[in-house]
């Protein structure tokens, strides 16, 4: 049995893309290449949207990423409506990045709007953004290296204070004598 369940008869699967719904393809293009750094993999004519519209077919991602944005222009009032709120105020898009604070000053000085100064978490440093919609991201840095299990005490010594802590495995202090 594999992991999921099924004796091996699933294929390998990945998403490969996830649709988000934009006002402006090119201020989508903007944003996306030149604020936050992807690759512009596709901007080609696509076949008429369902109306009737010619529509382009414009895919982004993050560079050597497999799963890539489609950027979908809006069309139509309840589409129009979804621009900025397609996870209903919540943070529904992940970036993970290997250098955090080189991201965030990147990210910022071209004008990236961030909801709140980067935090700790046990997840990686973490501050939220928005894209050119709206939409709410998580800007990730490198997950935080679990504390080696064999080595679950660490001895700190600092003036004349020393101390003896127990950490758990995301790297937090559950227990301190000093």
């Amino acid at each position: 049995m594999d992991a999921s369940g099924l004796g091996g008869s699933l294929a390998r699967m990945y998403i490969e893309q996830i649709a988000l719904i934009v006002a402006d393809y090119d201020e989508g293009i903007r944003f996306f290449v030149d604020a936050l750094g992807f690759e512009l993999v596709e901007d080609s004519p696509a076949l008429t949207s369902r109306s009737g519209r010619p529509k382009r077919w414009v895919v982004v991602r993050p560079p050597g990423s497999r799963t890539s944005l489609l950027l979908a222009k809006a069309e139509g009032e309840r589409e129009s409506d979804a621009v900025g709120d397609q996870f209903a105020g919540r943070v529904g898009l992940f970036l993970r990045v290997e250098d955090f604070q080189a991201s965030y000053d990147r990210m910022r000085d071209a004008g990236v709007e961030f909801v709140g100064e980067p935090r700790e978490e046990p997840y990686g440093t973490v501050a939220v953004f928005l894209d050119v919609a709206g939409n709410r991201w998580d800007l990730l840095g490198p997950r935080r290296t679990p504390a080696d299990p064999s080595q679950p005490i660490r001895f700190t010594v600092s003036a004349s204070v020393w101390a003896l802590e127990h950490v758990n495995v995301a790297g937090a202090v559950v227990a301190r004598v000093a």
